[in-house]
């Protein structure tokens, strides 16, 4: 019961439901009391309000913002609490007293402060949001951009303003208590004073050196600053806070690019959600700033994803337009028809330009390029079942077996995911396996976004891991090394500290124009964290029994980390299946729309050397066989061919073959610009000759001349 409160109240917790009903009951407490009248009474429930309101804008319950859209906003809140004071001190006879009427003339000139503090904090975030926000751009030697106010001042504002009235509420309830007017004026006073010093604090930031420069002068900053670094290859993203991901894929192919390199996001979400990278990155919001921005010395644009803001840097000529997408796969997005806007299409390997022919959808052959996938470097090729636990992988008693589905996608197609129809299945023949097997889940993180029955079933795939991971940890069969895992768990509590400490966790109260000035990162801090990651991933693997099921959720340990400690793998069609091809291990993959194998086969590249599962998973037998017995493995082979076919050749490396696609792009862009600057200077002459040519005549701008005098 309390679950479903919680469901249909929208908070996270039942503290959060207790909070939001004590909230809203104090409120008929409030005026129950301040009719009866019972000063203790009012002051109990005040109180009680009070905590409850603060406590739910703490957590930042959900509740806070209906509240606001139902007219019952922060505000709202706070003068109905006054009013009913007021009706209390009515209904305890003070309307002649002077407390009377100071309480009222507290509270109209306390709103009467609410407004110039509520511009002031407006005009503050406004003229500090910057209309580009960098990182790895040295805007601070161009531009002065001065400290944010405290953060005090600005952080949860509304709130701290309107909770000042708290010291003239309670010298009010104990003048009406103890029939002292001195008390209550006290409890005014002090509000009044500090919602005045309050908006006093923050007039110097709206004026003087502490403004940040206009837009005119940073955009010509940045402009200076592209004009000196000149970049060669962007980036460019578009897309929603959820799909950082997609553009955090490629960070690591751009640090090892051989031009310099360009990140351009669009959204601010992006931004704050970007890995570390030591590339510069700008992020434009407005589409009229991106396309007055000197990008003249970019020659080659890539592009991760297609979204309708692409068209703003599309238009430019001056560089070639390529799409390398987020991922290689046989879903319909691989293929989408939007793709035939750029001048080229890179794909992993031959699969891709085969998709692009069997779709027919415009794309040119002669436009698709095939650079291998540079991000699949750090996943490890299978050598067979570890013979140990060497960083945290399966021995050869307990193989691994990652279930990795993809989401539920924008419609109801039964094919997008197996968590729906089989997910169950599948992870309850694997816990059930014997010999047994270790089962990771680490779903999609999209998946339940859209649809309630996908969510639930996670949470059922998630109850039926955790509960199999109980009954085996109380199973004398499994042994635990719990020294050797409390070690790890102290190394990973020592790396954690210190990428923090590295990461500077002090400075994410930074604002946009703070996190602009000071975005330059360090190179050798940098370098460390990624080593300390690496150490992170090692010590994550040997902190629990190489036996123990696990649910994997959120950005850490990453996929490939996954697949690395990984003996199989079940999913559905996406790149993640040709991802995890890269290992050569085996894989399974989820016929969830019933196709067929061979009908399932024939329209999906990625899953011709899979073992093909029904919804029952009745299937998976022959997964778990071939991990028990590589040299049994009937497919093993098929994989070694598909893994060329879908990704490439593994020589020469991917980022090799990245480089030389972006280089031979780059000299399409030059020989196009010279041409283009060639037939100009060339009309322009012809023009020129025309007009000296007949005297008394003019040339037209279409080239035509135009008789003067003549008869």
């Amino acid at each position: 019961m309390i679950s479903t409160a919680i469901r249909v109240a929208r908070v996270g917790s039942a503290a959060e439901l207790a909070a939001a009903v004590l909230m809203v009951a104090g409120f008929p407490a409030l005026m129950l009391a301040a009719l009866v009248p019972s000063v203790p009474a009012f002051a109990a429930a005040a109180a009680v309000t009070y905590l409850a309101d603060h406590y739910l804008h703490r957590k930042g319950s959900y509740l806070i913002n209906r509240l606001g859209k139902v007219r019952a906003g922060l505000s709202i809140r706070f003068l109905i609490r006054q009013l009913l004071l007021v009706l209390l001190l009515a209904r305890l006879s003070l309307a002649d007293n002077l407390i009377y009427y100071g309480a009222i003339a507290c509270f109209i000139a306390f709103y009467g402060l609410q407004a110039p503090h509520g511009a002031l904090v407006q005009l503050i975030r406004n003229r500090r949001r910057m209309p580009v926000a960098t990182r790895n751009v040295d805007l601070k030697s161009r531009i002065r951009i001065p400290d944010a106010p405290p953060r005090r001042l600005l952080h949860r504002s509304a709130e701290k303003m309107l909770h000042l009235d708290l010291f003239a509420v309670v010298g009010i309830l104990l003048a009406a208590q103890v029939k002292s007017a001195l008390i209550g004026f006290i409890g005014i006073g002090v509000t009044v004073a500090l919602a005045t010093l309050y908006v006093l604090a923050l007039m110097p930031y709206v004026r003087g050196r502490k403004v940040p420069p206009n837009a005119e002068k940073v955009l010509a900053a940045v402009d200076d600053w592209l004009g000196q670094y000149k970049p060669e290859t962007v980036l460019y993203f578009s897309g929603s806070k959820d799909s950082a991901y997609q553009v955090n894929m490629w960070l690591d192919t751009m640090e090892n690019l051989d031009t310099k390199p360009l990140i351009i996001l669009r959204e601010r979400a992006i931004l704050n959600n970007l890995a570390p990278t030591t590339v510069p990155v700008i992020c434009v919001p407005g589409g009229v700033h991106l396309m007055n921005m000197d990008l003249s010395t970019v020659r080659v644009a890539l592009y991760a994803a297609n979204v309708g803001k692409n068209i703003h840097l599309l238009r430019v000529p001056t560089m070639k337009h390529v799409f390398i997408g987020h991922g290689d796969s046989d879903k319909l997005a691989s293929v989408n028809p939007f793709s035939k806007v750029y001048d080229e299409v890179w794909t992993a390997g031959r699969a891709g330009r085969d998709r692009y022919a069997i779709a027919d959808v415009g794309v040119r052959d002669d436009d698709i390029v095939e650079v291998g996938r540079p991000q699949l470097a750090p996943i490890r090729t299978w050598q067979g079942v570890p013979e140990g636990p060497r960083g945290g992988a399966a021995d050869g008693r307990c193989p691994t077996v990652l279930y990795a589905p993809t989401w539920e996608g924008w419609d109801d197609n039964p094919g997008n995911t197996s968590i729906l129809l089989a997910g169950e299945n599948i992870v309850r023949r694997l816990i059930t396996a014997d010999p047994p097997v270790r089962v990771l889940y680490k779903p999609h993180p999209f998946t339940g976004t859209r649809s309630k029955e996908a969510k639930a079933a996670h949470q059922r795939i998630t109850a039926l891991v955790q509960k199999a991971a109980a009954e085996r940890a109380a199973d004398s069969r499994f042994a635990t090394d719990s020294a050797a895992q409390a070690q790890a768990k102290a190394e990973l509590a020592r790396i954690e500290a210190r990428i923090a400490q590295l990461a500077g966790t002090g400075d994410k109260g930074r604002d946009e124009a703070e996190a602009t000035r000071d975005g330059q990162v360090d190179v050798a801090r940098h370098e460390e964290v990624a080593r300390l990651r690496a150490e992170w991933n090692d010590a994550y693997w040997r902190s629990f029994p190489t036996w123990e099921h696990r649910v994997i959720t959120g950005s850490e340990p990453r996929l490939y980390d996954c697949f690395n400690v990984s003996d199989a793998m079940v999913s559905d069609i996406s790149s993640v299946v040709s991802d995890f091809i890269a290992s050569g291990k085996p894989y399974a993959v989820t016929d969830s729309a019933e196709l067929g194998a061979e009908e399932f086969k024939r329209n999906n590249t990625a899953v011709r050397a899979a073992v093909i599962l029904s919804n029952s998973a009745a299937e998976l037998g022959e997964l778990l066989g071939a991990v028990r017995d590589p040299a049994a493995d009937p497919l093993a082979e098929d994989r070694k061919e598909l893994k060329q076919y879908l990704l490439g050749p593994d020589e020469p490396a991917s980022i090799d073959q990245f480089n030389t696609a972006v280089a031979n792009l780059a000299i399409k862009a030059e020989t196009r610009n010279v041409g283009q600057e060639s037939r100009i200077a060339a009309a322009t002459a012809d023009a020129e000759k025309l007009a000296n040519a007949v005297p008394g005549q003019r040339v037209s701008s279409a080239g035509d001349t135009d008789g003067v005098g003549t008869g």
